[in-house]
């Protein structure tokens, strides 16, 4: 089991779960996870690497945050996780929510961030994701973020039905295993637990601006990989394109948005390459 520790960083304190040693890893969640989303994999990259992975701000068991949830303040998050736990450089690997604070880190510090993992998101409104977004973005954007207060009030009392529908539609109909849904489902319970993981949602219009001004001043230079599923497929990859120097991109088959979970041997499969290539460098 990992080593769970809290961590005072950037004016909220953070739940991080630790396992292993070696060149540093930083695992990202999204929504609805907690850090437990990257149970498997911590288990298989543990044996070489130190791996992190925290609740990210207001979510999970993480410190209550009244603002913060656009990506640049997350990235800032991780950033000060890093230094307060001593780690001068890491590959950083972000899923959904966890994947634009991932982009802005490795885009403002490649010095810090060695190698990149980003999975099932879009970068703001970068060029690249137009085939994806002909019907629009998915329902639950504008239900989370429409009407402060509105879908809290709403769900209050069935968060449980809610958190399924996603881990079933972000398995292809298998779910998860029930000790973890539990736990997600725990950490989603409440108009307060709610709102801080509407709050995300709810700041995505500033994290947009904030991924366009940072592309027009500078490349990501750091190693990039862009992993899709179902439904994201390829536009992450054809997002970064323009504006990475070093990209590889895979789509998982027979997979949903879940991939850690619903796939982590697929997974595995592309991080421990991607990863040990990151060794030899360093090497």
């Amino acid at each position: 089991m990992p080593e769970l520790r809290r961590v005072p960083v950037n004016g909220v304190e953070l739940n991080v779960a630790l396992a292993g040693s070696g060149p540093a890893v930083l695992l990202l969640h999204g929504f609805p996870h907690t850090w437990e989303l990257w149970t498997d994999v911590m288990a298989d990259l543990s044996g070489r690497h130190r791996v992190i992975a925290p609740d990210l701000r207001g979510f999970g068991a993480s410190g209550p945050a009244a603002s913060g949830y656009d990506a640049g303040t997350l990235a800032e998050d991780a950033e000060a996780l890093l230094t307060t736990l001593g780690v001068s450089s890491a590959a950083v690997v972000g899923i959904d929510a966890g994947a634009a604070p991932a982009f802005l880190l490795a885009l403002r510090r490649p010095g810090l961030v060695r190698r990149l993992v980003v999975m099932e998101s879009l970068l703001g409104t970068l060029p690249g994701a137009e085939d994806f977004l002909a019907d629009g973005p998915p329902w639950w954007f504008g239900f989370h973020s429409a009407a402060p207060g509105l879908a809290e009030t709403v769900l209050e009392g069935h968060e449980a039905d809610y958190v399924d529908w996603f881990l079933r539609a972000g398995t292809l109909g298998d779910g998860v295993r029930p000790a973890l849904r539990d736990a997600f489902v725990r950490a989603y319970t409440g108009r307060q637990a709610l709102s801080r993981a509407f709050s995300y949602y709810r700041a995505l219009p500033e994290s947009a601006a904030q991924i366009e001004q940072a592309v027009a001043t500078a490349r990501l230079t750091v190693p990039t990989m862009a992993v899709g599923a179902r439904p994201v497929g390829d536009a992450l990859e054809r997002q970064l394109r323009p504006v990475t120097d070093d990209l590889t991109g895979h789509v998982i088959e027979d997979c949903g948005h879940i991939i850690p979970l619903h796939r982590p041997r697929a997974l595995l499969a592309l991080l421990r390459p991607f990863l040990a290539g990151e060794d030899a460098q360093a090497a």
